[in-house]
């Protein structure tokens, strides 16, 4: 019976989806490549700012209903005017849609492995799922209570409504990626030039190749952050000279942009200066004093997401200290400990073994040699030259801030080995490489001698030496592209084919994974037992998973037994939970417990000074 409800609360969630699509398009009459972010965009804002209001449930269901009732008028009306839909779908939509069905199908089937997915972002949402709320400052559950919750947001209305499952919080951020990537191919214009998709494709394709750290089958936001600003390059290009669809279409973007993460905000600059670069270099017909009003109000609007989430945090979480808080600062690092965290940094951007060393080289030397070849052959001005200079500088800048960071903000201990730099630099690439390859395909777009219109459609070529060219070139980068995809696909097709050896599935299989009531956490004291393996233990990966799934606070870890004090520590403890036995451990368990020491979970008996070990059915078989 839950399974055919949830079946039939998600199909309602799709037709409210298409319903706020459909009306987006009427009403604003933006490209359809930019409805899909537009909407889920908007969406996520509305839900977040429920979360704040503490009616996030209410607020979730007024917006379900509200895209049902959208999309039960629209569809009444085109009933009522046409006898049939027609359906059309371009070689690129084919390609695009068949492409979505290939990557979710593995999503469905994607767990959460990563570290941070169980010390911050699905932990937060499983807490948001089981309270309808936001954490408060006594969620003991959630140790970075400063990290906003925009996308969590909408994990949360999409969870909501389709399920509490870990698949399900998957494939909503693997939504809002994909929607991403689709308007970034609305910068195309001439729709019949496949060469363009098929360029433009491939360049999406190789950004995949930078995102190894952090691919998408998990809830890390750093990917999320690049492809967001990409996809508002795309809309202010696109409407250069139409400030009210480029504001309209760009705002929930860039919204939500500044609550993805805490240097969300950073990339929200980047896309709105070129946002009002576009509108003051394009839009001849608005006047200047008109654009400085409407970019005021754009960028007032843009930030009040980030201005509510600041003054959440001083008022609800006044009395919390949090990760990379200025108020907090660590304690002053000497002279001779930032001249290492430099010198650390500097090697570490500069390391050509690295992937966003390897990126910033090859789309450097690639666009210059596209440059000079611009130059010397074809001179056609293209504006690739412009796109990389202030590409670099935003690259300069951005490396400046993450030293920085690691200089004035992070703790000693992690900005001695540069904790999650090659996430930080990944992202930065990503949107580096995205925007010279955006550039690059309107360029060659520029490039074509006829213009689609101008001539017969078979007649749009030079030369039949030029469309035999043009053919090669779509086959090539269709190649490329489809080959770098399969990496992706397949790399992610290992994680999935391995889970069952890894921790998190060890540990969901003792323990479940519990979702309590009215979202009240488990009061019980854990530890959890298990090798050292990768730092598992004291990296404190596996307390983290063990929290996760068992929605409790209190879950210490240990990764060897000292015989002498083994009454004393398991006396403290509800239980023990034996997540990797080893020798050692089955060995001391045995001989002073008489239990065997496998994998599951013991309540731990104390009388009298007596310590007893109970063995308890694991909760999933």
């Amino acid at each position: 019976m839950t399974a055919m409800l949830t079946f039939f609360s998600t199909i309602l969630l799709i037709c409210s989806f298409l319903g706020y699509m459909l009306l987006t398009q009427k009403v604003i009459g933006i490209r359809r490549e930019f409805v899909p972010v537009f909407v889920f965009s908007s969406v996520a804002c509305i839900i977040y700012f429920c979360g704040l209001a503490g009616i996030l449930f209410a607020g979730s269901v007024v917006i379900m209903v509200g895209g049902l009732i959208a999309f039960g008028i629209i569809l009444a009306k085109r009933l009522h005017n046409e006898s049939h839909f027609k359906i059309r779908l371009s070689l690129f939509g084919f390609f695009w849609l068949a492409g979505n069905l290939f990557f979710f199908s593995l999503l469905l089937r994607s767990e959460l492995t990563h570290y941070d997915n169980f010390s911050h972002w699905a932990i937060v949402v499983k807490q948001m799922l089981s309270t309808d709320a936001f954490p408060t400052s006594s969620s003991d559950l959630i140790d970075f209570k400063n990290y906003p919750l925009g996308i969590s947001s909408f994990i949360y209305y999409v969870c909501r409504f389709a399920g509490n499952y870990q698949q399900v919080m998957i494939l909503a951020q693997g939504i809002l990626i994909f929607s991403c990537f689709y308007a970034i191919f609305g910068i195309i214009t001439e729709k019949k030039r496949f060469l363009l998709y098929a360029f433009l494709g491939l360049g999406c394709s190789s950004l995949s190749f930078f995102n190894i750290t952090i691919r998408i089958n998990n809830l890390l936001v750093d990917f999320l952050l690049p492809i967001y600003t990409l996809a508002i390059f795309a809309v202010a290009y696109r409407y250069r000279r139409d400030h009210k669809r480029a504001f309209t279409g760009a705002l929930p973007m860039a919204a939500l942009l500044s609550i993805t993460k805490s240097t969300g905000i950073i990339f929200t600059v980047i896309g709105l200066v070129f946002l009002f670069y576009m509108i003051f270099i394009h839009d001849s017909y608005t006047s200047k004093g008109r654009k400085l009003l409407l970019v005021l109000i754009t960028f007032l609007v843009v930030i009040l997401p980030y201005l509510s989430w600041s003054w959440h945090m001083e008022t609800a979480f006044s009395d919390v200290e949090n990760k990379f808080d200025f108020q907090n600062m660590p304690e002053e690092k000497t002279v001779e400990q930032i001249q290492e965290i430099s010198y650390l940094f500097i090697s570490s951007s500069t390391d050509i073994s690295t992937r966003p060393a390897m990126g910033i080289l090859v789309f450097n030397l690639a666009a210059a040699g596209a440059i000079i070849f611009d130059f010397l052959v074809l001179k056609k001005k293209w504006k690739l030259w412009k796109a990389l200079i202030a590409l670099d500088v935003v690259l300069i800048l951005y490396y400046a801030g993450i030293l920085g960071l690691y200089v004035f903000s992070m703790p000693l201990d992690e900005a001695l080995w540069l904790a999650g730099f090659e996430r930080y630099a990944s992202s930065i690439v990503v949107l580096f490489a995205g925007g010279l390859v955006m550039t690059a395909a309107v360029d060659i777009e520029n490039s074509f001698y006829y213009r689609i219109g101008q001539v017969p459609d078979e007649q749009a070529f030079r030369s039949v030496a030029s469309k035999n060219r043009y053919q090669k070139g779509v086959l090539a980068c269709m190649a490329i592209a489809v080959t770098l995809l399969l990496s992706e696909y397949n790399g992610i097709l290992s994680v999935v084919r391995t889970y069952d050896n890894s921790l998190p599935y060890k540990i969901r299989t003792i323990t479940g994974d519990r979702w309590y009531k009215n979202g009240e956490e488990d009061s019980k004291r854990y530890l959890f037992y298990a090798p050292d393996r990768d730092s598992q233990v004291t990296n404190f990966y596996m307390q983290y998973v063990g929290r996760y799934y068992l929605y409790c606070p209190n879950v210490d870890g240990i990764c060897l037994f000292y015989e002498d004090n083994m009454d004393n520590l398991l006396s403290s403890y509800d239980y023990l939970v034996v997540a990797e036995g080893d020798a050692n451990e089955r060995y001391l368990l045995r001989k002073h417990y008489g239990v065997s020491g496998k994998e599951g979970i013991y309540r731990i008996e104390s009388t009298d000074g007596q310590i007893e070990l109970i063995f308890e059915e694991s909760e999933e078989k």
